[in-house]
This record gives structure tokens, C-alpha cells and sequence, in this order.
């Protein structure tokens, strides 16, 4: 090795050094202010209600406080996108849902790339849909409703909060499985759906458990299959799709990015406050209340999925036929 190549790696190493230094001080320090968790949807959601629980207490491991701030827009990809051009200094982290995942495949122009722009840091919770049906409908299972659809002379519509949302996907599968021809309804969003649902406007909505245990607990609407593989604790009376249906599966989850490029230290000092919470048994109960599950994980583990999800999901929106420019 000549001296000028040894003095180049010698500068290599201590540059690699110096730098892996200074992101284990920087992990020491932070956070040194409050910490921003944007969340891409309306305040009041589902999403919405998860991310505040979590960052009501993350405060508790991290020392600062976490304020959470709304970017909706794009199906999510606005807020998705201001995360991933933020500085990756641990300040702005993404509290998203698998609906990210799905428009990779949904949006011709997505703003950002999901694998190159974001850093997984954590899951945080898993999520059924439930496929609900206004009471008056002569139904009382999931076989008496796949027959109803399918000897009905009338159209058979269910709604969604929008084109490629794990609503339509979930009815779209559903269709495909049980060789039906439910007509979809894409509404702004899952409360003017489950509204037109309790009105009588259309027949059906796979709706986010915790969006409509209200509806449920009050009987205003009726409960016939989850789209998890198995029965919701929460509901526990209630059968999965699959039981009818073998093999189909629809699980939803949210979870939290950083921007790419954020020190792995704060990458993992924020995974394991996030864990930490999510082991708390007052937190634990809540999502159990909303018919959610903790699932934290390590940020690869999370990445892996990722990878895997995008897959699961862009054969989901191609066999929907949903597309938005």
C-alpha cells in the first residue's frame, strides 16, 4: 500500500469515526426541545387519536414534550412528504397507517419514496377493519350477507374513505373471494361513509374498529366479520372474514418514520420510548378498548415489513382497479 493510499484510508477511518461520534453525542443530547409527530390525516381519526395517546407519554422516556401536529392532504403523502424533507435531526418524526404504503402503488407521482426518504423507527399498533351493515338490512351473519348480495336485484354498494383505502381494498378482496359485485362508493373520508351506512344510503362499509365501536356498542349498526385473520378480543362474538372466506386477511397498522439520514442513536432512543410506552398497561388497555394491539418492533424489523407491505399492498390497489394521477 503506497503512503498516499494509506493516508487516504487513514482520513476515511477517522472521518467514519468522527462522524459515528458525533451521532452518539447528538443521541446523548436529544432531544433538547420539544419533538414534532405529524400526523398526514384530520385531527379526530383513528390515526389521529393513536398518535396523541403515544405522545401524551412519551414525554415520560424522552424528556420533552411531543406535540402533535396535522399535515393532511394526498391520502397522507403531504404530511408524509414535509417529513421527509424536515432535517433529520430527531425533531420531526411521521405517525402514519399502512394507507402510505398503499398509495406508493395508488399515486402515479408519489411525492417521496417511502424505502429512501423515511426511516423506519417503529410500529405502534394493529388495526382490523369490520364489515358493518345498516340493522335494517335482512341480514344477520356474514354467509346470509354474501347471499343477499349476491341474489339481490338491486345494486349492493359499500363505502369507503376513498379510492385505495384499506375500506375499498378490504371490499375489493372481499368482492374477489366471495365472487360478488358490491359496487364501491368513495366518500372524503370514513365518517360521511359510515353516515350515508346508519342513513340507509348504501349497504356496507369495512370500516377501522375504533371508528365505529360507538355505532356498534350502541347497536345502531351491525357487526357481521373482522378482517383479521382471527376474531378482535374486542369483539369477540364477531367472526373473521376468514372463518367464510379462507385466506383472506386484511390488517391495518400505524406506525412512526423519521427523515432519512437521522442518526441511528436517536433512531433507537425514540424505538425504545416508543416501546416503553406501548408496554404501559394503561396504554395497553386503551388501544385494547378501541380493539387495537401493541406491536412495537425494532426499526429493522419494521423496515422488513415495509418492504413486504408494499408489495402486499400495490397487488391489492392493481386487483381494485384504483388509481389516482
Amino acid at each position: 500500500m503506497t503512503s498516499r493510499l494509506a493516508a487516504a484510508c487513514a482520513a476515511l477511518f477517522c472521518s467514519a469515526a468522527l462522524q459515528s461520534a458525533q451521532a452518539a453525542q447528538a443521541a446523548d443530547t436529544w432531544p433538547a426541545r420539544p419533538v414534532t409527530l405529524v400526523v398526514p390525516l384530520a385531527p379526530g381519526g383513528s390515526t389521529d387519536s393513536t398518535a396523541r395517546l403515544i405522545a401524551q407519554r412519551l414525554p415520560h422516556y424522552l424528556g420533552q414534550p411531543v406535540v402533535v401536529e396535522n399535515r393532511a392532504g394526498a391520502g397522507g403523502n403531504l404530511g408524509a412528504d414535509h417529513v421527509a424533507k424536515s432535517p433529520a435531526d430527531g425533531y420531526t418524526f411521521l405517525f402514519s397507517t399502512t394507507t402510505l404504503i398503499a398509495n406508493v402503488t395508488l399515486y402515479k407521482n408519489m411525492p417521496l419514496d417511502v424505502r429512501k426518504d423515511l426511516q423506519p423507527v417503529s410500529r405502534v399498533s394493529l388495526i382490523p377493519n369490520v364489515l358493518m351493515v345498516n340493522t335494517k338490512l335482512p341480514v344477520t351473519s356474514l354467509q346470509s350477507f354474501i347471499d343477499y348480495a349476491r341474489d339481490s336485484k338491486t345494486p349492493v354498494y359499500y363505502g369507503s374513505a376513498g379510492n385505495g383505502t384499506s375500506q375499498h381494498l378490504s371490499g375489493s378482496l372481499f368482492n374477489e373471494r366471495a365472487h360478488l359485485h358490491m359496487q364501491h362508493v368513495p366518500y372524503k373520508g370514513g365518517a360521511p361513509a359510515n353516515m350515508d351506512l346508519l342513513s340507509g344510503q348504501i349497504q356496507a362499509v369495512f370500516s377501522p374498529l375504533v371508528e365505529v365501536l360507538p355505532f356498534i356498542d350502541s347497536g345502531k349498526l351491525r357487526p357481521l366479520a373482522v378482517t383479521t385473520a382471527r376474531r378482535s378480543p374486542r369483539l369477540p362474538d364477531v367472526p373473521a372474514v376468514a372463518e367464510t372466506l379462507p385466506g383472506y386477511e386484511i390488517v391495518l397498522w400505524n406506525g412512526v418514520w423519521a427523515p432519512a439520514g437521522t442518526p441511528a442513536p436517536i433512531v433507537d432512543k425514540m424505538n425504545k420510548a416508543i416501546n416503553a410506552v406501548l408496554g404501559e398497561a394503561s396504554v395497553k388497555k386503551t388501544l385494547a378498548d378501541q380493539g387495537s394491539t401493541p406491536a412495537g418492533d425494532s426499526p429493522a424489523a419494521f423496515g422488513k415489513l415495509i418492504d413486504a407491505e408494499i408489495v402486499k399492498w400495490g397487488n391489492l390497489v392493481r386487483a381494485s382497479g384504483a388509481k389516482v394521477e
